[in-house]
């Protein structure tokens, strides 16, 4: 079948080594692509959002199916675009249709979601520029630290946690009335602020069965300790040594089968990934938010672990019949590190020429911010490379990619040194 990705980032590159290894796959395309992609699948350069020139290119390759890769255009309704269009029908698109990607797409959804069905997550209350004062009367009522959230999409950035009533109050109105994150802080979400160590649950879902993916930590912060400003994540590895047998089971019990039978009761056709951020508070799982897509760099230490092919799954999506494949999980560890380029998540150079790639023999590199300029490789992006590993233990595997790393170079490369230190 002739498949097409769409997405630049290294969760894309890492769908594509995984679907390409697939004898069910005969043609990849990916859309735009990076310099990852480029040598396993035909890059085409198309924004993820420009739907028609998608469906032309679906149309002339005569693809089979589409895996969207990022949020944007899943929160756009590509889904149903493809459902509506009768040239289209046919195409099996891996993600949510528009309503359910509002599980992303909107904070106050999401949280109104949870509690409707009773799935453990943080006390709220949302506010818009309107009634900016009670958002002051309800920060008065917590104890900090204070958690506003962006309503809409920000790029993973949209969520600020403050220690200061004073300063929190400054965000909320420099969020709602100065539109600090433009249209997606049109609305802020205030949370009670949950202590605790995070994870990352990933569930396949057809719209009536799912199941669940190994679990994942992410490091989201720029320094060193957790420290600094957000970033879109730093590092991962998988699986969470603290996710026992038993904490598992009241992820799968308390949130993984509310959330998937709440989908079919509020009529929110899912056919893709559910990605679910948890805390785990005590020996109790929370729930932080939903995404609509696999995550970054988590994608890059989940599917290397998933020793299935990942077409077969998607097939098994489309059709409605994953409850009759039996997911095959390796049991070694995988880690992965994220090489950025120097200033970000602030400002930073473009066009950095990456060397030493083909020196990497003991890691996968899954690239992210990185483009072909002739023969050579440069970097595109914030988050440039991810550096994945194999390790009996997490420790090993971490170990092997900072080794790896040694062999890379390009100016002003950046990483973090302590992926896994919390642990």
């Amino acid at each position: 079948m002739t498949i097409l990705i769409l997405g630049s980032g290294g969760r894309e590159h890492t769908f594509a080594w995984k679907i390409s290894q697939s004898p069910l796959c005969k043609n990849l395309y990916v859309a735009p692509g990076n310099s990852g992609t480029a040598e396993i699948a035909t890059n085409v350069d198309i924004g993820v959002t420009d739907f028609q020139s998608i469906k032309a290119l679906v149309l002339e390759k005569e693809v089979n199916m589409v895996v969207v890769g990022p949020e944007d255009p899943l929160v756009q309704g590509i889904h149903d675009f493809f459902l509506q269009d009768e040239a289209l029908k046919h195409v099996a698109v891996i993600g949510p249709e528009k309503a359910a990607a509002e599980l992303e797409g909107s904070k106050e959804f999401a949280k109104e979601f949870l509690y409707r069905h009773n799935i453990p997550t943080a006390a709220y209350q949302s506010f818009n520029a309107s009634n900016v004062e009670e958002g002051y009367a309800f920060l008065e009522t917590l104890n900090p630290p204070y958690v506003l959230k962006a309503d809409g999409l920000a790029a993973g950035k949209g969520v600020l946690i403050l220690n200061d009533l004073d300063e929190a109050k400054a965000e909320l109105k420099s969020m709602l009335v100065d539109a600090k994150f433009g249209a997606a802080s049109n609305k802020v979400v205030i949370e009670e602020f949950l202590d605790g160590i995070e994870l990352s649950c990933f569930v396949l879902s057809d719209g009536k069965n799912y199941k669940i993916l190994p679990t994942a930590k992410d490091y989201k912060r720029i320094g060193e300790g957790d420290t600094g400003l957000n970033t879109g994540g730093m590092g991962a590895i998988s699986p969470v040594p603290f996710a026992t047998e038993e904490f598992l089971n009241k992820i799968e019990e308390r949130i993984v089968k509310p959330t998937i039978s709440g989908l079919q009761k509020d009529n929110l056709p899912y056919k893709g990934f559910v990605f679910i951020g948890i805390i785990k508070v005590g020996d109790d799982p929370k729930v932080i938010e939903y995404n609509v897509r696999m995550g970054d760099p988590e994608t890059e230490v989940v599917l290397p672990r998933l020793k299935n092919d990942l077409v077969e799954i998607f097939q098994a999506i489309a059709n409605q019949t994953l409850d009759q494949i039996e997911i095959e999980i390796d049991e070694r560890a995988a880690t992965t590190v994220m090489l950025v380029s120097g200033g970000y998540p602030e400002a930073y150079e473009k066009g950095k020429e990456i060397t030493g790639v083909k020196n990497i023999t003991e890691s996968l590199a899954f690239h992210a911010g990185a483009k072909l300029d002739g023969d050579k490789i440069v970097t595109s992006g914030g988050r440039v490379m991810a550096i994945t590993s194999y390790g009996n233990t997490y420790q090993e595997a971490i170990k092997k990619s900072y080794q790896s790393i040694e062999k890379l170079h390009f100016d002003k490369m950046n990483y973090r040194k302590d992926i896994g230190f919390d642990l």
